[in-house]
């Protein structure tokens, strides 16, 4: 299998033992971002608000650094700890996805690493851009 590791410095390191993305042409996975600033490590904020547009600015960073855009998105999975968010999530979703909508899941979890309240990861078409 042809596989391409992306890491950008963009988007927070990894907190384990896997990479930022994986490149399979034409397929990217994009690991589970959470809400962290890539300078800090340290969360965008402690709301639904702030942590889910920092996930999605993660996101945007790692297909960015694959040569690829949130318009190619075709999936995203989407880990909130408490669904009665969901209205709340869609709204700051459909800042970034208002003409473009991937297919998308969104599910509810116990937990979430480090604390977070939201964690997003997707499947992005890139083509032939690497």
């Amino acid at each position: 299998m042809n596989c391409k590791v992306i890491q950008t410095d963009k988007a927070p390191a990894a907190i384990g033992p896997y990479s930022q993305g994986i490149a399979v042409p034409p397929w990217l996975f994009v690991s589970g971002q959470l809400g962290l600033k890539p300078d800090t490590g340290e969360f965008a904020g402690s709301d639904l608000a702030a942590q889910a547009r920092q996930a999605i600015e993660n996101l945007r960073q790692i297909i960015n650094a694959a040569g690829a855009e949130l318009r190619d998105v075709a999936s995203v999975d989407v880990f909130l700890t408490d669904i009665g968010k969901f209205a709340e999530f869609n709204k700051i979703y459909q800042e970034y996805f208002s003409e473009h909508k991937p297919a998308r899941a969104v599910v509810e979890v116990s937990a979430l690493p480090k604390g977070a309240c939201v964690e997003i990861k997707c499947i992005v078409n890139f083509g032939n851009k690497l």
